[in-house]
């Protein structure tokens, strides 16, 4: 009788088999790394010279900091490589590990950036900064926005249509109340109308899609069109030959001094260095932005409206059941996502430049909800995504002052770019309520 091979009495599940390897979110990001790391082990020492320091300064009171760029270009280069190639390894128990590494590779890119751009100059950071949470304002608030609307189940792709609403409006009112109105009277009415507007394109936005259960994207495809012709409609109309200056809202520390002790407070936090001249010197939607990031927090996870406005968002039949008005929820929460996205229009024409031009929003309402995702809907989480492309909006400015030999349009591109990879998936997967986007109709 012959032999039985051994192989052949083997167990199928004793077999190892070899891990395949798969196209993931992982694997994508670790590719570009390693490619990025290498790339700057290469070209760094060819391209800068090696004597160059890049000086960071932060303002007075602080010594600057020289940074050899060559030597810290080869440094992130070796870190970059590093990471990228852990994430390459193909054993599951390394996850927690790929995820630390890659995520800070990612933070690792802003202070690169600004690193290699100055080569042999110097840039202030905090600077930088405060440019980067001004240019961040209409995203953050614009994502808080959606958020309202998002987790109580209404998808909003109208806030862009909303904004520039509220940026029309809020400097139509002003144009025609200025004279009439002492001091900056004129702009707070014209930032009330911002506000209102954007609540009342809100209500057309929930009357469609909660009402007569239209598509909802089409309905906020719909409120963006509307919004494109009505404003530039209006523009020509009454804006043209307005007489209205370009009169901005002043920072809140000089609005409140004269009053005697919140004077006083304002102008001692606005002097503080690195806070006041990030934060405390900036103006009053600025600061809004910071009051709503928190009472937006509050009401979605401490009060029971925010509770009742989760459970419809996730599962609306089980919330009926339970006595919620599943549909007047949906309502009341659009139109609260549609003021706040109106005061984020008003931070155009009313806060920094003090006219209305069309289409001034180019986009922010889009990249609003895109920080929003990266923020899984959470305000402190999109809040930290609006950061995010407002660096991204704040390097073109700072190259400009850098003369980085870089055409203007690729840097303009930055924010849409950005919005492009987190899209993709650079936060990991993104879960949004479950009952959003879905009409709910009563059983």
């Amino acid at each position: 009788m012959a032999a039985v091979s051994p192989i052949m009495n083997t167990p199928e599940q004793s077999v190892e088999r070899v891990p395949r390897l798969q196209i993931t979110r992982t694997l994508i990001f670790s590719i570009v790394f390693v490619v990025a790391g290498l790339l700057m082990l290469m070209l760094s020492a060819r391209q800068i010279d090696g004597s160059a320091a890049s000086t960071l300064t932060f303002g007075q009171g602080i010594s600057p900091l020289a940074v050899p760029t060559v030597a810290y270009a080869t440094a992130i280069g070796l870190v970059y490589v590093a990471s990228g190639a852990l994430g390459l390894i193909p054993i599951s128990r390394f996850a927690p590990w790929k995820a630390a590494a890659l995520l800070v590779s990612g933070v690792l890119i802003i202070p690169t950036v600004l690193i290699l751009a100055s080569a042999g100059k110097e840039t202030n950071l905090i600077t930088m900064l405060a440019s980067s949470f001004r240019a961040a304002t209409p995203i953050v608030i614009g994502a808080l926005a959606g958020i309202w609307c998002e987790r109580a189940g209404v998808v909003n792709i109208g806030i862009e249509g909303m904004m520039l609403t509220g940026a029309c409006f809020g400097f139509l009112a002003f144009s025609y109340t200025a004279d009439a109105v002492p001091g900056q009277g004129g702009l707070y009415l014209g930032v009330m109308a911002a506000v209102i507007s954007g609540g009342v394109m809100a209500l057309l936005h929930a009357w469609l899609c909660i009402t007569f259960k239209t598509d909802q994207i089409i309905s906020g495809t719909v409120i963006n069109i509307l919004a494109a012709g009505l404003t530039s409609f209006l523009r020509l109309e009454l804006l043209v030959n307005s007489d209205a200056a370009r009169e901005t809202l002043r920072p809140a520390y000089i609005l409140f001094e004269e009053v005697p002790l919140l004077g006083d407070i304002m102008r001692w936090l606005a002097d503080l260095p690195i806070l006041g001249d990030v934060l405390f010197q900036g103006k009053p939607i600025f600061l809004m932005m910071f009051v709503l990031i928190v009472v937006t927090h509050v009401m979605l996870y401490y009060t029971r409206w925010g509770l009742r406005t989760r459970a419809v968002g996730e599962n609306p039949h089980a919330a009926d059941t339970l006595g919620i008005n599943v549909n007047r929820n949906r309502y009341i929460n659009v139109i609260i996502g549609g003021l706040i996205a109106g005061l984020a229009g008003a931070w155009f024409s009313l806060e920094t430049t003090g006219t209305f031009s069309e289409s001034m929003t180019s986009g922010t309402g889009f990249i609003a909800l895109a920080a929003m995702i990266f923020g899984k809907w959470t305000p402190f989480g999109a809040a930290a995504g609006g950061v995010l492309f407002g660096f991204a909006s704040a390097l073109d400015t700072r190259f400009q002052i850098l003369e980085v030999p870089i055409p203007s349009q690729f840097v303009q591109m930055t924010p849409y770019l950005v919005t492009i990879i987190v899209l993709a998936g650079l936060v990991g997967r993104a879960t949004a309520p479950k009952a959003v986007g879905t009409p709910y109709e009563k059983e």
